[in-house]
C-alpha cells in the first residue's frame, strides 16, 4: 500500500495538531485565565512582580549562562584538537565522548554525586557549584559534537593559505578556524544554554534544593495551579523563541561571510 505526498502531509497535519498546536492552546488558556476561567493578565504581572520568581528567573540565567561558558571552554579545544589531529580512529574517539550520554541518565547522575560526595562532606554547601558540575557533565557532548563537526569540515586549504602568507599557527586560528567555526558554537550554545535553564532534575538528584526556572514550573503544576504553571512555561517559550531567532540571523550571516 503506497501514500501519497498528500496523505503523508495530513498525518503530519494531524500529529502537529494534536501534539503542538492542541497542547500550546491549553497553555495559552490557562496562562491568560484565571481560576473562574476569566481572561486576566495578572498571572504575568505576578510574575514580574514578585522578587522570588524573578530572582529564580535571574538564578536560572546564571546557572545557565555559567554552565555554556564552561561547556564551551571544554568542548572547543577537545572538539579542535579532535578534528585537527591525524589520530587514525577518530570516529572511536568521538564515541568515548557520545557513549556516556546512552548510559541511563540516573545512572549517570547518581555517579557523578558519588564522586562529589567523595569530594564534599555536603553538597548542599556547594548548591551553585554542583548546580554547574552536573549540568556540565550532562550537556557536555552537547557542545562538542556540532564544534567538531564545522571545524572537520573546514577546508585546510584555507589555514595553508594564510600560513602561507605569513601569519603563524594562533593568527591562523584567530583569523581562519574560529571565524569559521563560529556556526557551530552557536549551534553548540543553543543545544546548552536553553536546556540548562530548565532542567531542574540535575539539581534535584544532587539534593540541590535551589531553584530554577524548571523547578518552578513543577511546583506550580504539583500544586495544581495550572495557571501559574502555563504562565512560567508560556514565558519560558517566549525566551526561547526569541534566542533561537537571534541566534539562527547570526548563523545565517556566519554562513555568507564564510562564503564570501
Amino acid at each position: 500500500m503506497s501514500f501519497s505526498r498528500k496523505s503523508l502531509g495530513i498525518i503530519y497535519a494531524m500529529f502537529l495538531i494534536l501534539f503542538v498546536v492542541a497542547p500550546l492552546l491549553v497553555l495559552f488558556y490557562f496562562a491568560f485565565t484565571n481560576g473562574q476561567g476569566q481572561f486576566t493578565l495578572s498571572n504575568f504581572v505576578g510574575f514580574f512582580t514578585d522578587p522570588n520568581t524573578l530572582g529564580t528567573l535571574f538564578y536560572s540565567f546564571t546557572v545557565a549562562i555559567v554552565t555554556t561558558i564552561v561547556c564551551l571552554l571544554l568542548a572547543y579545544p577537545t572538539a579542535y584538537f579532535l578534528a585537527t589531529s591525524r589520530i587514525k580512529a577518530k570516529t572511536v574517539t568521538i564515541m568515548i565522548f557520545v557513549m556516556p550520554m546512552w548510559i541511563n541518565f540516573s545512572l549517570r547522575i547518581t555517579a557523578l554525586k558519588e564522586i562529589l560526595t567523595l569530594i564534599e562532606k555536603n553538597l548542599a554547601l556547594y548548591p551553585f557549584l554542583n548546580a554547574v558540575i552536573g549540568m556540565t557533565y550532562d550537556f557536555l557532548p552537547f557542545m562538542i559534537l556540532p564544534i567538531y563537526t564545522v571545524i572537520a569540515r573546514l577546508d585546510g586549504a584555507l589555514r595553508e593559505a594564510a600560513m602561507d602568507l605569513g601569519a603563524d599557527g594562533w593568527r591562523t586560528f584567530l583569523t581562519v578556524t574560529l571565524p569559521l567555526s563560529v556556526p557551530g558554537i552557536i549551534s553548540g550554545v543553543s543545544m546548552v544554554f536553553l536546556p540548562a535553564m530548565t532542567n531542574y532534575v540535575v539539581l534535584d538528584m544532587l539534593y540541590n534544593s535551589t531553584y530554577i526556572m524548571g523547578s518552578l514550573i513543577s511546583s506550580y503544576f504539583a500544586a495544581y495551579d495550572w495557571h501559574g504553571g502555563s504562565m512560567i512555561a508560556l514565558i519560558l517559550l517566549a525566551i526561547i523563541c526569541l534566542f533561537t531567532l537571534l541566534t539562527g540571523d547570526d548563523e545565517e550571516k556566519n554562513r555568507g561571510g564564510a562564503l564570501l
